[in-house]
């Protein structure tokens, strides 16, 4: 299997369309037909349903389709690294995460280095923590941040100044926005909206002194941003992170902080025994340094 298979096949995917993807690439349409057959042979599976007017994928397809987009990312990516000099400081930077004000100091440390060398990219990329340490792990991003409890001791990590304080965002109308912060029991019984990445074993949990199956939880998010359009609808409360939403001035919305006191704190990861492009070495030496003055 060549990465210039994994192109057609792409193309093939993107215009479900033999034809069509014939047409976008400059080949034949027989020539392409014969390679994705030859691709299918290879793999043993059916990669496609051939339609009377479009091309869907099979299970197998959908795989590869996800397989296809990583490896021929990660290429760029390692392309683009091989082919800078090496006095030149250029290149990309990959960071994955969630959402939190705490990412300020990563910002931060971003543009000190893109002021110094404005060839340098960042590239950022929301996400849970499964799916997170998935692309680190693949290569497909070159740092992942974490909320704490997460289980790094495969990684090398960095664990990041300041403190996130979760709570309920909720219309300023609700019930609960009179008191000044929430309990585990005001919302036992309330509709609840839970990130998707706090469901399980987290301390988001043990603060509810509940298990997820046991609460009304109406609605799951990842993005916060999500979560307080259902909110403002009046669909339940949202439990996340302060500061991430401005819900002063004529905003329909509130924040609450749950009591007893709940708060997280960030860690930047990588991979251990990692090589970095320059560029990503820049950033993190520029990271550690404003760490440590504070």
């Amino acid at each position: 299997m060549e990465l210039r298979e994994l192109r057609y096949f792409l193309a093939v995917v993107r215009e479900e369309s033999i034809l069509k993807a014939s047409e976008s690439l400059f080949v034949s349409q027989p020539n392409l037909s014969r390679q994705m057959k030859r691709l299918e042979e290879e793999l043993g599976q059916q990669l496609f349903v051939r339609g009377s007017r479009k091309i869907a994928l099979t299970e197998a397809g959908e795989l590869l389709k996800r397989r296809a987009e990583e490896i021929l990312e990660l290429s760029r990516k390692t392309e683009t690294e091989l082919s800078m000099s090496a006095t030149e400081v250029c290149g990309d930077v990959y960071i994955g995460g969630g959402e939190s004000h705490v990412l300020e100091v990563i910002a931060k440390a971003a543009h000190a280095v893109q002021n110094r060398h404005p060839a340098v990219k960042f590239h950022l990329f929301s996400g849970d923590m499964a799916t997170v340490m998935e692309k680190l792990d693949k290569g497909l991003i070159d740092f992942g941040i974490f909320i704490e409890p997460a289980d790094l001791t495969k990684y090398d990590f960095l664990p990041l100044p300041l403190e996130d304080t979760w709570g309920v965002l909720m219309r300023k109308d609700s019930p609960l926005a009179r008191k000044e912060h929430v309990t585990p029991e005001d919302l036992w019984d309330a509709p609840i909206i839970r990130s998707r990445h706090s469901l399980g074993k987290s301390a988001v949990t043990d603060w509810f002194r509940k298990s997820s199956e046991e609460l009304n939880i109406v609605a799951t998010y990842d993005l916060l941003y999500n979560a307080s359009l259902l909110a403002k609808e009046g669909m339940g409360y949202a439990v996340g992170l302060e500061h991430i939403l401005n819900t002063s001035g004529e905003s329909e919305l509130c924040f609450r902080p749950l009591y007893p006191k709940l708060t997280s704190r960030l860690a930047i990861a990588w991979k251990k025994y990692q090589v970095f492009p320059k560029c990503s070495e820049i950033f993190l030496k520029e990271l550690r340094e404003r760490i440590a003055q504070g």
